[in-house]
């Protein structure tokens, strides 16, 4: 089972992947290895907008809706049973889901894991073995970047850097007005828990695993980071005020 699960992983993720960034990297990166990560992750976004589009929306309107959400909360705050139904019921009628925020990054970890392998195998002559007959053999992945840094060693500052990003995604996401203290559901509060978590934890964790991988595994994360904060920029930024 295990070993059929290895070679589904490889056969979906791992070698599209992998020939996708020698493409990029025989083609339009002009044979660099850094600007064929930044199209690899431009392109994976793109193909993941619809679904992390819906996502951030649905961030957006829980944000809105935090007033109401607060109210039904107080109004049954004696019975946790009826609190729970009513605040469900709730989210259905609007069509919203208060972990729909874990979607993105639950949608790169398996892209990360698979890039991951990219960066143990890619720079090794035997992993071109990998590729698709109709992509061109380079006859050797050089992984240096920009003539100087290298993107198969740890780069302490591109780790920051991915840190620092993931923060500020996380930050404006998280909704600014505070639930009361009254008794929570328990998918709410799975959602509140991981709200932190992606908040605090997962930058710190971002860093100290960043600092100790491949930097091109940072890069990627830094940039597909940035294309989600532009999304959420976009999506969830107050419409201008109409002067009458």
């Amino acid at each position: 089972m295990f070993e059929f699960l290895v070679d589904a992983f490889n056969v979906i993720l791992y070698r599209p992947l992998f020939n996708l960034l020698v493409f990029f990297y025989n083609t339009i990166a002009f044979s660099d290895i850094g600007i064929a990560i930044v199209l690899l992750t431009v392109f994976t976004r793109l193909i993941f907008l619809p679904l992390s589009q819906k996502s951030i929306k649905s961030q957006k309107v829980l944000q809105e809706l935090q007033p109401q959400i607060k109210a039904l909360q107080e109004k049954y705050k004696d019975n946790k049973e009826e609190q729970g139904r009513q605040v469900m019921a709730f989210y259905k009628n609007n069509k919203i889901n208060p972990l729909s925020g874990c979607l993105p990054l639950l949608i790169q970890l398996p892209i990360l894991i698979a890039l991951y392998q990219v960066f143990l195998k890619g720079f090794d002559e035997s992993s071109l073995n990998f590729l698709y007959s109709f992509i061109a053999n380079p006859g050797k992945i050089n992984p240096i970047s920009l003539g100087w840094l290298n993107l198969a060693a740890p780069n302490i500052f591109f780790a920051i850097l991915a840190g620092l990003a993931q923060f500020w995604q996380a930050k404006m996401i998280t909704p600014k007005n505070k639930l009361p203290s009254a008794p929570k559901t328990s998918d709410e509060f799975m959602a509140q828990a991981i709200s932190k978590q992606t908040l605090y934890f997962l930058p710190v964790l971002t860093v100290v695993i960043s600092w100790r991988l491949p930097s091109g595994l940072a890069l990627y994360w830094l940039i597909t980071t940035i294309f989600t904060v532009l999304q959420q920029y976009v999506i969830i930024r107050p419409a201008p005020s109409i002067k009458k």
